[in-house]
């Protein structure tokens, strides 16, 4: 390892101009003879709209131009598409509901977009919003998922009883047949409660055509952009690929909200060739609340059968999924293939048999969040395991070690689809429990309660799915798009190297860590690597940054290009010094020939690709420059335990997070600051999670969490100083051997934080606590116990 290769604890390279201010952001872009956009949004849940007139907007100052749904509908523009097809139980499809950019004549969630209104400044934008006069029938409206299935209001005419799809994984009679025969059945009631994303910087775009050459062009803060390129301009405004240019800069933030294609998108690009000018668009903090996607959303019944001994035999799970009131890109899959498939988690459990129902509401629309899907199976399955622990008699770890797939199993597949291809989780485990100092933890328990305190401890052994692939498997369970990625990786003559990846950086660091995998490969200074991405001007495709993929997937492209670079360089050094390219090794930037002191740096055989003079013209051609496609063979199963201690004050049931430690095998660590960085972060959302954020509507449908004022995030006092380690093992089928770190923490710290809680609770009486655990649900918790 050098000290800025593979391994290395090396600085983000990319948050000087961040921290100086000099990040250039969607918003911070403006265009020459540039215009402002304001959405006029529904106040109501669900209103058809009987009347709508924009003439007296039309006269307000500064305003250019008004559209409307009926526009859009008149000039072609067609339904947001979604990117996931799941079929109900007997193989029909989905219902797929059409969701315009711009209303046509009924609204379904409060934030629907009405109207657009395009002025000269933001500010005369919105004030001539205020004066369109529309006139609403208001309808009935169902905000529960229970009573949406139940003859409950109609979302969509086309999906009957509110229904998108009745899925289901696994055999039913044969884990029927396992709970015949199970000595103990701990059963759970699970809600996984409703997020909104609250990304640094809210979205923004940024429409653009140019009259000249008819070509289009999309600022926009997106984790993928050839995805919004291809989905916007192929199915929504019929633009060719070639003519519709899609840019996102630097993104701050993403956490999965800027995965999906937006309506302003759609809105801003298609009207900016209407009025021949850029548009610009940059929502407000309230906006983000009723319009950016919310995540999670289940409510789930789960049953776990154990034989005497404690040893699984099977898990039944039927689980309600809130899609809200359209179906954002990738919204199905999330709790299917995402949720369901992870629900044998680390355990032996022979059958496993999950149901969901995923539902139309008038809700803002749910899909992927941090974890996407995982967070919710890893979840229900450490709470269900905490209580049948408790239910048994058997201790948190041992009740695990018992149940642990054996380090012997792998490849192992589980009856839920998927096959894991390595893992140790009892090393993670131990290695946690030494981390957490759980030996102490009754002295700490009993040094809390001489206070007047109560303390617990939670355990979470979790795995997740990363990398999605590969394609074709994926395409077969609805996935309509491919899910490889590519690099292109070029040399330049005096040896420095740009990489064109289709990976999107959003806060993970990928100039860093992309130009150590360069560095450590070419034996070239860091400083010598330019990363490029988010510019589908520039790189040939991607399909972005998600599901913990950059470089498990992303990366392994970059590391194929690479290798290629280095075979086509050998041919050349072999030409050159006159040796067989068997006997060319290179190492630490320099080509020799074996058993000779004869040798040529990196950096003269790149200039002798491009000056090729002494060149074997005969079986290559000039330059140094190679391009890559990755479609992984598997996912990528990163894994760990999660360790968290609570006190709580049971006069007021305010919790405190006072130790967390996380031990995870997210592969072969490439930086060990950014892994330590992201975990951090994960765990931060997860227990904000667990503690502070909950969605709240009311029975009109009305958004009462949409601000912070009330909806709680997390802060520095809130959290403890975290002990973070890794346990490594590798990947077996991409060369860097790398699994994912981006949603580890989010995934395996709540059930840990709320298994902490009933533990300190238990023996007064507490057998759950919905998330957020606030001191109000604790305090009331505690009383209804007594």
């Amino acid at each position: 390892m050098t000290a800025t290769g593979i391994g290395a604890s090396v600085k983000r390279v990319e948050d000087f101009r961040f921290l100086t201010g000099q990040g250039n952001y969607t918003d911070d872009i403006n265009r020459p003879n540039q215009t402002y956009a304001w959405i006029l949004r529904s106040p109501h849940a669900h209103a058809k709209i009987t009347s709508l007139d924009v003439s007296a907007a039309e006269n307000a100052p500064g305003v250019v131009a008004i559209f409307t749904g009926k526009d859009m509908e008149a000039d072609g523009v067609g339904s947001l598409p979604c990117g996931w097809q799941v079929n109900n139980k007997d193989d029909s499809p989905m219902a797929e509901p059409a969701h315009p950019p711009l209303v046509i004549d009924r609204v379904r969630h409060v934030g629907d977009q009405v109207a657009a209104v395009i002025a000269e400044t933001k500010d005369q934008a919105r004030q001539a919003a205020e004066m369109i006069a529309v006139e609403y029938e208001v309808l009935p409206v169902v905000t529960n998922m229970a009573t949406a299935i139940q003859g409950g209001p109609q979302v969509h005419d086309d999906a009957p009883n509110n229904l998108c799809y009745d899925w289901h994984i696994g055999d039913k009679d044969a884990t029927a047949a396992a709970f015949a025969k199970a000595a103990h059945v701990a059963s759970i009631d699970i809600v996984n409660n409703r997020l909104i994303p609250n990304a640094m910087e809210p979205r923004a775009a940024i429409g653009d055509y140019d009259t000249a050459t008819g070509d289009h062009t999309l600022f926009t803060t997106s984790q993928n952009p050839h995805v919004i390129r291809l989905l916007m301009g192929a199915f929504v405004l019929n633009i060719p690929e070639h003519k519709l240019r899609v840019v996102a800069p630097d993104v701050g933030g993403g956490f999965g909200s800027k995965i999906y294609h937006y309506a302003e998108e759609a809105i801003v690009t298609w009207a900016a060739k209407k009025i021949r000018r850029p548009i610009k668009w940059t929502a407000e903090r309230s906006e983000s609340f009723i319009t950016d996607c919310h995540g999670r959303d289940h409510v789930t019944k789960a049953e776990l059968a154990l034989d005497k001994d404690g040893k699984f035999l099977a898990l039944r799970v039927d689980t309600l999924a809130n899609m809200g009131a359209y179906l954002s890109t990738f919204a199905p899959c999330v709790p299917t293939y995402l949720y369901a498939t992870l629900l044998a988690g680390v355990y032996t459990t022979p059958q496993v048999y999950c149901e969901v129902k995923a539902v139309f509401t008038n809700t803002v629309p749910v899909d992927a969040y941090r974890g996407a899907g995982r967070p919710e199976a890893s979840f229900l399955l450490e709470r269900i395991v905490d209580r049948a622990a408790r239910e048994t008699g058997l201790s948190q770890v041992e009740i695990r070690q018992r149940n642990f797939i054996p380090n012997d199993a792998f490849p192992y597949q589980t009856p839920v689809a998927l096959e894991y291809d390595s893992g140790d989780y009892g090393s993670t485990l131990d290695q946690a429990l030494t981390a957490a100092e759980v030996d102490g933890f009754e002295a700490r328990k009993a040094d809390a309660a001489k206070q007047g305190k109560r303390r617990g401890i939670g355990y979470s052994t979790y795995i997740e799915a990363c990398g999605i692939a590969p394609s074709a498997v994926v395409g077969s369970l609805g996935a309509r798009a491919g899910l490889f990625e590519s690099a292109e990786v070029r040399v330049h003559p005096t040896g420095s190297v740009t990489v064109f990846t289709g990976s999107h950086s959003h806060g993970q660091g990928h100039e860093t860590t992309f130009s150590q995998l360069i560095s450590d490969t070419l034996g070239i200074p860091m400083e010598n690597v330019e990363i490029v991405h988010g510019d589908t001007g520039k790189v040939a495709f991607g399909m972005g940054t998600y599901g913990s993929r950059s470089l498990a997937v992303g990366g392994e492209a970059i590391m194929r290009a690479t290798n290629r670079i280095i075979d086509k360089a050998t041919k050349i050094a072999a030409h050159i010094m006159e040796a067989p390219e068997a006997d060319i090794e290179f190492k630490d930037g320099k080509f020799t020939v074996s058993g000779t002191d004869k040798e040529m740096a990196f950096a003269e055989i790149s200039l002798a690709a491009y000056v090729p003079h002494n060149f074997p013209h005969e079986t290559l051609e000039p330059g140094l420059d190679e391009t890559a496609f990755y479609d992984p063979a598997n996912f990528t199963y990163p894994g760990g335990c999660h360790i968290c201690e609570v006190e709580i004050d049971p006069e007021t049931g305010v919790v405190d997070v006072i130790n967390f430690s996380a031990v995870d095998d997210v592969g072969r660590v490439i930086n060990p600051m950014i892994v330590e960085g992201q975990v951090h972060g994960g765990v931060a959302q997860g227990i904000g999670q667990a503690l502070l954020e909950g969605c709240r509507y009311d029975e009109n449908g009305q958004l009462i969490t949409g601000s912070y004022m009330d909806y709680t995030m997390p802060r520095a006092g809130d959290l403890p100083s975290f002990k973070v380690g890794t346990h490594a093992t590798l990947c077996t089928h991409n060369s860097l051997g790398v699994k994912g770190c981006g949603e580890v923490g989010a995934i395996g710290s709540p059930p840990a934080v709320i298994n902490a809680i009933v533990d300190a609770l238990w023996d007064l009486g507490v057998k759950d606590m919905s998330m957020p655990a606030t001191p109000e649900k604790v305090w009331q918790a505690i009383q209804n116990a007594q």
